[in-house]
């Protein structure tokens, strides 16, 4: 059996058309209007096949095709329809049709495995909307309860569960841990490696750590005229140097990084020294020691910088994502796949967090990579070609066969 490619292209780029933007990505934030459309089609897609369709109380969707024995765990492949503000095309959703490709070609062939097969598409995995990320894999998979989940809120003060219930996906099933066979997610790198080795597949066997930090320095708003420099509070300042002293501590450690996605000032005028100012910072690494090592030193410098500016700061770690490793068993079923299928593949780590990540804690859980092209993603710009596609719904198919027996 092979997955149809072309279906599955154009079902990507059908979905593309829901929250598209000029530059050929998509905005579809999580909860909004536009992801409820992607969402409604999703259903539709799978209900025109057959699949029994359940929404538990995160929003999360689950796509169920049965198996000879209904009583087996399932084995699963999803990943999420939100995209970035400015994302593209295929980070997430690409993982959510290629689950739902196989279930298409399942159903083509009349094929019916002996343990059942879900495709899941999973609630506010980019954070984008309402921090932190993997919301609704991670209530599922038991590293956030469920009050939890459903009291995040957006810059606007409105909650995930408000939001689920406006759009229509707040659900009754539990979202909780049930048993599970395995669970797979497709993906695009989000990065150049395997573009750069030329290989059709990734083979994931881990994902590093992450750590989110919301950062807030408190000084004095005064006069930029009248304070001498001597007397000054200036928490950007403060932030600057921060930001800079933290990045060449960074770069002094191979395969860390570093980020500030976000600087807010309190007040914005040009002849006021800043008072406060509120910056983000997500730090990876996938050592823990290192990474470890790396949040003691993001707090040395903090005291430091903050008592020789005068500043009063508060660090905050909203998000902590452990190192990952994937479980042997599904990762030689990935490698089976692509080997048997005869398409070019490599190891790879994951830099990116993903519903795949928040799984492994409880299910035994493998992930696939194809090429993007640069490695580009979060952009609207993000592009992956068809043939690369469907080698990894294909290596997506095989490798649930295996599992799901």
């Amino acid at each position: 059996m092979e997955i149809n490619g072309n279906r599955l292209w154009e079902s990507l780029m059908e979905m593309a058309e829901i929250g598209a933007t000029e530059k050929g990505g998509c905005r579809r934030l999580a909860l909004t209007d536009l992801d409820r459309q992607g969402r409604d089609l999703f259903v539709s897609w799978c209900r025109e096949i057959g699949c029994g369709v359940e929404i538990d109380e995160m929003g999360n969707i689950f796509a169920r095709k049965e198996g000879r024995n209904p009583n087996l765990p399932p084995v699963q492949a999803g990943s999420h329809l939100d995209t970035q503000p400015s994302g593209g095309k295929f980070d997430g959703v690409y993982g959510v049709l290629g689950a739902l490709e196989v279930l298409r070609t399942l159903n083509d062939h009349d094929h019916v495995t002996e343990a059942p097969m879900e495709a899941i598409c999973w609630t506010n995995e980019e954070g984008a909307r309402f921090p932190p990320a993997m919301i609704g894999s991670g209530v599922w998979a038991g590293i956030f309860d469920l009050d939890y989940g459903h009291s995040r809120v957006d810059p606007e003060g409105k909650t995930i569960r408000d939001e689920l219930e406006r759009i229509g996906y707040l659900g009754t099933r539990s979202c909780s841990l049930s048993p599970v066979k395995a669970y797979y997610e497709l993906h695009i790198e989000q990065g150049p490696v395997l573009e750069a080795q030329t290989k059709s597949v990734g083979i994931v066997t881990g994902g590093q750590g992450c750590n989110w930090y919301h950062m807030r320095l408190h000084g004095m708003d005064s006069h930029a005229g009248t304070t001498p420099m001597p007397y000054r509070r200036d928490a950007l300042q403060g932030a600057a140097r921060i930001i800079a002293r933290l990045r060449e501590a960074v770069l002094q450690q191979e395969n860390a990084l570093v980020t500030v996605g976000t600087i807010e000032l309190q007040h914005n005028s040009i002849n006021t020294i800043p008072g406060e100012v509120f910056f983000t910072i997500d730090m990876r690494h996938p050592d823990p020691q290192v990474l470890s090592g790396l949040d003691q030193k993001l707090r040395d410098l903090v005291d430091e910088i903050c008592r020789e500016e005068k500043l009063d700061p508060e660090v905050d770690l909203i998000w902590e994502a452990p190192t990952v490793n994937f479980d042997p068993e599904c990762v030689g079923s990935v490698r089976s796949a692509a080997e048997k299928l005869g398409f070019s593949n490599m190891e790879i780590v994951s830099g990116a967090g993903h519903d795949a990540c928040q799984m492994s804690h409880v299910v035994p859980t493998g992930m696939i990579f194809i090429p993007c092209k640069d490695g580009i993603s979060h952009n609207e710009i993000e592009s992956a070609e068809p043939e690369h596609i469907s080698a990894g719904a294909n290596v997506l198919l095989h490798a649930m066969l295996q599992s799901a027996g």
